[in-house]
């Protein structure tokens, strides 16, 4: 089995005085793109062959930013930079392919546009009509050689933008919130429309799994909606919406395990952990099977018509004449009642706490919090300070639970088979350590003032 893959230089300026269009740069923005893709590249394991570029000074950069992401691999001493792909001429790209060494069994090719683009749907018909600067096609070819080549003789395997690789990049092109008014009701519905738009424009990049801010911020607005419509809930009677809630946590729910462990491997990549390194290297692959295997049954959910249809179902919800009665009915004045009635109850569950209190019990009052800020959010005179704190609370009690959770995954690891013997006793140890900063979390969570202390 051959590897192909086809990479579009990324966003380059365009030319000016007498600069050729050899001789043109990549943007910023280009580069940002050809750093983003480098993960992709190795995950794909597209650096592990030959890499032929083009010698325009576009795709060197490509090239450049990509080695600058990945020290590690010594690609200077693999590629190839050949004049011969500097053309916008399919056919010509295809006879280049054909006059590949047969000993070249992965190839990567970094090129321009509209050859790459030719080649590719001359390749396989399930190309992209696009190919915007920075993507990537993989392909696999089954013939003996390089040039028994013909149409229709590849199958694509793999796509991928820089927009789908990085949500830093994805922001340009995100669902922009509208303006809010001060219509209470429009500014609900407009809410719960944006974040609708962006847990679908954010599906592509969990699907992907290269950057796992895509991951939380689809968890984000799938919590948002919920804990919005959880807030009118509370205000105001609207007919069907508790069903689409209980639909609404399920579709989150099912994000927990997986956001869970990309935040615990991202950790233990700041700080190293107290293990040896057999045992870090045992729970990190531990960690990382337990990620392709959540990750692949995400992405097995979100392919299937029946999330397609549910996703339909509570956008046309939203924006039908039953939910707009139904939010007319908001006032402020209705919101801070149900927002005072929830203070209170916080109030009561902080002054109940102490210090050999349950994990649960902070969990529960973390969860408290995040439902009075959601309702906060709905009116927007709600005063900053009140906001300020509703947000520390919401951290202080987030970083408790990161650490329960990262004790749950230790025993998980430790209670696996075929460990090493000596890996569950270190992770033990660990586990035991980190109840000394979650005392001292408690101890904050503890000391905290009552909320209706902060003016609302």
């Amino acid at each position: 089995m051959r590897h192909l893959y086809l990479m579009r230089h990324a966003k380059a300026k365009q030319p000016s005085g007498d600069m050729t269009d050899h001789e043109r740069p990549l943007r910023k923005r280009g580069k940002r793109q050809a750093a983003a893709m480098a993960p992709v590249l190795q995950r794909w394991q597209a650096l592990e062959g030959e890499v032929y570029v083009s010698t325009a000074a576009r795709t060197r950069e490509t090239f450049d930013e990509i080695a600058v992401q990945l020290p590690e691999h010594t690609l200077i001493n693999q590629v190839h930079f050949d004049e011969d792909l500097y053309t916008f001429d399919g056919g010509g790209l295809q006879a280049w392919l054909k006059a590949l060494p047969n000993g070249a069994e992965s190839v990567l090719v970094i090129g321009h546009n509209p050859a790459l683009h030719d080649l590719a749907r001359w390749l396989d018909k399930a190309a992209p009509h696009l190919l915007p600067t920075g993507s990537v096609l993989h392909f696999t070819l089954s013939g003996s050689s390089w040039k028994s080549v013909r149409r229709g003789g590849a199958k694509l395997a793999g796509c991928l933008i820089p927009e789908t690789a990085s949500y830093a990049l994805f922001q340009r092109l995100a669902p922009q919130p509208r303006k809010h008014n001060n219509d209470t009701a429009s500014r609900v519905r407009d809410m719960l429309e944006h974040q609708y738009q962006m847990i679908r424009a954010l599906e592509a990049g969990v699907i992907a799994g290269v950057d796992s801010e895509f991951l939380h911020q689809y968890r984000v607005n799938l919590r948002r909606s919920r804990a919005v419509g959880e807030s009118v809930h509370a205000i105001t009677r609207v007919p069907g919406l508790k069903k689409m809630l209980k639909r609404l946590k399920q579709r989150a729910q099912a994000t927990s395990d997986l956001r869970d462990i990309d935040v615990f491997l991202e950790d233990m990549a700041k700080t190293p952990p107290p293990l040896s390194s057999v045992a870090r290297q045992g729970l990190t692959q531990w960690l990382q099977a337990s990620q392709r295997e959540r990750h692949q049954t995400l992405c097995q959910q979100l392919n299937t018509p029946e999330y397609a249809e549910e996703l339909e179902g509570w956008q046309s919800f939203i924006t039908s004449d039953d939910v707009g009665k139904a939010l007319s009915k908001l006032t402020p004045k209705r919101i801070k009642a149900v927002l005072d009635a929830r203070i209170a109850r916080h109030d009561e569950d902080l002054a109940a706490l102490s210090l050999d209190a349950q994990d649960a019990e902070f969990h529960e009052l973390r969860k408290g919090v995040k439902r009075i800020r959601y309702l906060a959010d709905l009116n927007p005179k709600t005063p900053e300070p009140f906001l300020t704190e509703l947000k520390y609370r919401q951290g202080l009690l987030g970083e408790y639970q990161d650490l329960c959770s990262r004790q749950a995954w230790l025993d998980a690891f430790s209670a696996s088979p075929d460990n090493d013997p000596q890996q569950p006793q270190e992770c033990a140890q660990w586990r035991a350590s980190l109840e000394k900063p979650k005392l001292a979390l408690r101890k904050k969570v503890v000391a905290l003032k009552p909320l209706s202390n902060v003016a609302t």
